[in-house]
């Protein structure tokens, strides 16, 4: 018998494992199977910071005060009362009471999962500096000549406080920007027969002496440095402390800072003087969360 040819039996083996060998005048149309979609690309959820489990706070619970400390963790939105507050990227806050403010206020947050914790305040009353005057109230009504001046100084105070910066200064330990006599207290009042004239708004320091030089008492931004005296603040300066936080610094001399400065705690930025309504030369520093009005002398503690 003659010996089998492999080289024959080989091809064979091979083709037969092969699925279709279409003949030569044949043409095999597969239809092409639908590729697998992609899953969806899932978009991580939105981080929000780790923080406490409530809201931890310190500060000056009384009015014409102040509270500065952190929302609870997770919180997207939070308000003292019906105001809305500005958060840091680390859930930080700062919050002021009214020199009028009632005695009970309500901070709340609204976490991402859309719980809400409330944390009630109790705000302490406080007894202001008042002068009973038996006459009856001024009733002297501005001129238009007056107002014709006033009204774009208002513009200009109204928009610098309006401005909003990063600034840190709010979270810092206040300085008195001189120290000196205090010759004017936050929330003193005439009541001229029994109806109220306006409360003052700042703190009056006086060293006796017009050009003594003074310090920002935190870190700011300069968003207003009038180049010419208004009528009533003189030669005006305000610097934004950050979170809606503000001095203003009125009656000056000389203004050493310009608008759009960043100034830092401690820097010389003015001069003491008596420019527009001052009766002598002295410093009115006051200080402003939004529309609220706050007593400098709980921010930078006894002089």
């Amino acid at each position: 018998m003659p010996p089998l040819r492999l080289a024959a039996v080989v091809p064979a083996v091979i083709l037969s494992a092969c699925a279709v060998v279409p003949e030569a005048d044949t043409v095999e149309v597969v239809q092409p199977l639908p590729a697998p979609r992609p899953a969806a690309a899932t978009r991580p959820p939105p981080s929000f910071p780790a923080g406490p489990s409530t809201f931890v706070f310190g500060g000056e619970m009384t009015q014409g005060g102040w509270i500065r400390g952190q929302a609870p963790g997770g919180t997207v939105s939070a308000r003292l009362g019906s105001r809305e507050l500005s958060l840091g990227d680390d859930g930080s806050f700062f919050a002021a009471f009214d020199r009028d403010s009632a005695q009970t206020d309500n901070l709340s947050a609204r976490l991402a999962s859309g719980r809400v914790i409330e944390s009630p305040l109790t705000i302490s009353p406080r007894e202001w500096n008042i002068e009973r005057v038996n006459l009856a109230r001024p009733t002297g009504q501005a001129s238009e000549a007056f107002m014709k001046r006033r009204r774009p100084e208002l513009a200009q105070i109204n928009a610098a406080r309006a401005v909003n910066t990063a600034s840190g200064g709010w979270s810092q330990t206040f300085i008195w920007p001189v120290k000196g006599r205090i010759s004017g207290r936050f929330g003193s009042q005439r009541i001229y027969a029994g109806v109220p004239g306006s409360y003052h708004s700042g703190i009056d320091i006086t060293t006796g002496t017009s050009g003594t030089p003074y310090v920002a008492p935190a870190d700011g931004v300069v968003v207003l440095a009038t180049q010419t005296p208004f009528s009533l603040e003189g030669y005006l300066l305000i610097i934004d402390h950050g979170m809606g936080l503000n001095s203003a610094f009125l009656h000056n001399s000389k203004l050493a800072v310009r608008q759009g400065d960043v100034v830092r705690q401690g820097q010389y930025i003015g001069n003491i003087g008596s420019t527009g309504s001052a009766t002598g030369p002295h410093l009115h520093w006051s200080l402003k969360w939004r529309d609220t009005r706050l007593d400098p002398l709980l921010f930078a503690g006894p002089m």
